[in-house]
């Protein structure tokens, strides 16, 4: 017996949607289980293979700041999937964020958030860019109180942050290591074969 979906309701509408769905499990049993929908979404990891660094972002964060006090984290630029593909929703969050105008995107593949409670799908991209791409200082959209922080760092650094637990948000922490297996030339010393 297959698992199926046999009634859903919505509990609130609003940014996010929350219903609760009666499932029949494999077993035959019955179950309800949640389900948050706020749609799809796009993350990037702008880096800049010539000086070895990539731009992230800081920005507040509420569940984080509810749960552990944390103000912000560090992470990679992304936003909701609104018109169009993945990479034109993928260049114009970077843009908004960051100031910096992408080209080539890498597409890593694309991964739901988090399967247990949310329908969304995120479309994780790496993306090269240079010191002439950058347009603007980035700090988000007018109007949407981001409040952004624009942050440049080293790659060797994010490589250290990932490999010592420090690296708080997942889609980071995976762009961070596609990049080092998909790159792993950026990650060692200048000169180094």
């Amino acid at each position: 017996m297959k698992a199926e979906i046999l009634s859903f309701r919505i509990i609130h509408d609003g940014w996010s949607q929350f219903g609760l769905a009666r499932v029949r499990l494999a077993d035959g049993t019955e179950a309800e289980r949640e389900i948050e929908d706020h749609g799809n979404s796009v993350g990037v990891l702008p880096y800049d293979p010539e000086r070895r660094v990539a731009t992230l972002v800081r920005e507040l964060r509420v569940p984080p700041l509810y749960v552990s006090g944390e103000q912000s984290q560090l992470e990679a630029p992304a936003g909701l999937i609104d018109d169009g593909s993945p990479e034109e929703n993928a260049r114009r969050e970077v843009l908004e964020e960051t100031g910096l105008r992408l080209h080539d995107l890498e597409s890593v593949g694309t991964t739901y958030s988090c399967a247990g409670i949310s329908t969304e799908q995120i479309h994780l991209f790496l993306a090269p860019y240079r010191t002439a791409d950058r347009e603007t200082g980035g700090g988000g959209a007018e109007g949407e109180h981001e409040n952004i922080k624009v942050v440049e760092m080293s790659l060797a650094d994010l490589a250290g942050m990932a490999a010592t637990g420090q690296m708080r948000d997942l889609k980071t922490l995976a762009l961070v290591l596609a990049l080092q297996v998909r790159h792993p030339h950026l990650f060692t010393a200048e000169g180094d074969s």
